[in-house]
């Protein structure tokens, strides 16, 4: 879905435009994301399967849920919004844990050049997965694993055919976040 999006410089900071988002890919243009991450105290990471139709990494392993921020919102209410939207949970900003800010580039094709900052937020995942509702256009597959098993697979991307390519700094960083909570 293509939407209005602010358009940031390349450290980070907001120029005071705005484009689609399609525009925004196709010039390489940076933009921010949210990424929230749901963790269980038992040391379980819902995870992810991108949907099949996605124009980026289709059905690899990401995040328990991420989405673009709208032009002109605040992160937190993106961040309640994409979760609402992406697996029917609905949370309040107070549940969301903020635990860094990555910049992200990946050049797809020629006419998809994706430069992101994500906002990452931890949240304590309290309901069963069982009562998550996928939204089909997103979401392909939603799993737990073990934290465990996330880092291990994860760092130094010892499965890059399974998971999207974050940095390695951004898995430890999550992995780490999660650990402390436990």
């Amino acid at each position: 879905m293509d939407e209005l999006i602010d358009i940031l410089d390349a450290s980070g900071n907001k120029t005071g435009k705005t484009a689609m988002k399609s525009e925004a890919h196709k010039n390489g243009w940076y933009h921010e994301s949210v990424h929230i991450w749901f963790y269980t105290k038992s040391g379980q990471i819902l995870i992810q399967q991108r949907a099949k139709n996605k124009d980026t990494h289709p059905l690899l392993w990401d995040v328990s849920v991420a989405g673009h921020i709208g032009a002109g919102e605040r992160i937190e209410i993106s961040a309640v919004r994409e979760v609402q939207e992406e697996i029917g949970l609905k949370i309040s900003e107070q549940n969301l844990e903020k635990i860094g800010f990555f910049k992200s580039f990946h050049q797809h094709s020629e006419i998809l050049i994706d430069r992101e900052f994500n906002h990452v937020y931890l949240c304590e995942l309290t309901s069963p997965i069982s009562e998550l509702e996928k939204q089909e256009s997103e979401v392909h597959d939603l799993k737990m694993i073990p934290l465990i098993t996330f880092a291990q697979e994860t760092w130094g991307m010892a499965h890059p055919q399974k998971y999207v390519p974050h940095d390695m700094a951004y898995y430890k960083t999550v992995t780490t976040e999660i650990k402390k909570r436990l």
